[in-house]
């Protein structure tokens, strides 16, 4: 997977993403926060998903939290008549300076594009625990574990769960400049299929 970021990177260097994503971003004069948000465990019971909303509607009071929104968590928000918590592409004009907005599903390279330079990333997916902690951007992940638990050893990555105190004490540290920062494990750097490569060709000539 992380093969793959620097590879990605690589290819958004030299093609660079989609224009509305381009035009998104130049909307935002500061910092801002990306979000995932699709399990089960946070989007399909009402007493799950409306804490979590509403912790992020109170952060994005400071800071624009950015949304590709999974349809099944769509469809979860308006079933339980949520929408209303956020900003849609079409309600925004001008600079984005606060403010929940939620987006139709993206691209890998659209969205890498703007996490990528996020303060901060929030989420309950895998791979973003993973991408996020490669390039030192710090990440809280919305759930009890992780399968990744060297990001939260290194301390690239928090553990919140259902706890949003926490989530909201942790990103008001961040927005602040509190935050800790972290490390990137030992061979994390890319370059994963070159070793496996040289110890396969390796074995080949013996």
């Amino acid at each position: 997977m992380v093969d793959n970021l620097f590879f990605q990177l690589g290819n958004l260097a030299q093609k660079g993403p989609s224009r509305r994503i381009l035009d998104l971003k130049a909307a935002i004069p500061g910092q801002y926060l990306c979000l995932t948000l699709h399990r089960p465990s946070n989007v399909d019971r009402i007493e799950h998903l409306r804490p979590i909303i509403q912790a992020l509607k109170d952060i994005a009071l400071r800071i624009p939290v950015i949304f590709p929104c999974h349809p099944r968590t769509k469809a979860c928000l308006e079933n339980f008549g949520m929408m209303d918590a956020f900003l849609l592409p079409e309600q925004t004009t001008g600079s984005l300076e606060r403010g929940l907005l939620l987006l139709e599903p993206m691209g890998y390279n659209d969205f890498l594009y703007l996490w990528k330079d996020a303060l901060l990333v929030l989420t309950d997916s895998g791979g973003l625990q993973e991408e996020t902690t490669a390039l030192k951007i710090p990440c809280m992940t919305l759930r009890e574990n992780t399968e990744r638990p060297i990001t939260v050893e290194v301390g690239s990555n928090v553990l919140i769960g259902r706890d949003m105190e926490q989530l909201r004490s942790e990103v008001a540290d961040i927005v602040a400049g509190k935050a800790n920062g972290g490390n990137i494990p030992d061979l994390w750097d890319g370059k994963a299929s070159e070793r496996i490569a040289a110890v396969l060709i390796g074995h080949k000539d013996t």
